[in-house]
């Protein structure tokens, strides 16, 4: 896949504390985030180099609006069943509610103001959002994907990017799921075919397209 830096965007998935606190959402859910977190010097690696390239840099938080007007009842049901209730009080405020201390991208990653922050009620980044607007307007046609979960969130937001026509490639390492083996099998998913959702790449494969040349 041929890489124009002024076509590419590195969008940054749900780098939150909500998903990377033992304190957030998913760690009252009873998820060990240690797996999680352990991508975070890859996926800040990825964003240093974008930025020192000038591509485009996009980060999204998962969250619903304050009185959950957004929030469908089936989604409700489930996060209910693994006992991290969307909008009940957790350590980090209420869980999943935009604006929350649990709702912010962790330090570490933290947008730069001139940096886009889509926030979405669902899994995928471009549903009930803005994104891919943004994403047309400036003519980008090549998609970099790094975050959590491999198996939800980043996975959606592929399979919808790869529908809406942009060429796709995920950085393996620079993400992660809850369960290894359910994050070697998406990545397997994502190249199989032929490539049929994108390509994979390394974060330092990632850097070299936009840095090492």
């Amino acid at each position: 896949m041929t890489v124009s830096l002024s076509t590419t965007a590195l969008i940054v998935i749900d780098m939150q504390r909500d998903f990377l606190d033992p304190c957030g959402y998913i760690g009252q859910s009873g998820v060990d985030v240690s797996v999680l977190r352990a991508v975070i010097p890859n996926v800040r690696r990825l964003l240093e180099a974008a930025r020192a390239a000038g591509v485009r840099v996009i980060h999204t938080r998962e969250g619903h609006r304050p009185d959950l007007a957004d929030l469908n009842p089936a989604k409700a049901r489930r996060a209910a069943r693994v006992g991290a209730a969307i909008g009940s009080q957790g350590p980090l405020g209420r869980l999943l509610v935009r604006g929350e201390p649990g709702h912010a991208i962790i330090d570490e990653l933290a947008p730069l103001p001139s940096e886009v922050v889509i926030d979405k009620p669902g899994f995928g980044a471009f549903y009930s959002t803005d994104l891919e607007l943004v994403l047309r307007s400036w003519g980008i046609t090549t998609l970099t994907l790094a975050g959590v979960t491999t198996d939800v969130c980043v996975h959606s937001t592929l399979r919808e990017a790869v529908d809406r026509g942009f060429e796709c490639q995920t950085v393996a390492d620079a993400c992660a799921a809850a369960e290894p083996k359910i994050h070697t099998a998406m990545i397997e998913c994502i190249s199989g075919e032929g490539g049929i959702l994108g390509r994979t790449v390394s974060a330092a494969e990632a850097v070299a397209t936009w840095v090492g040349r």
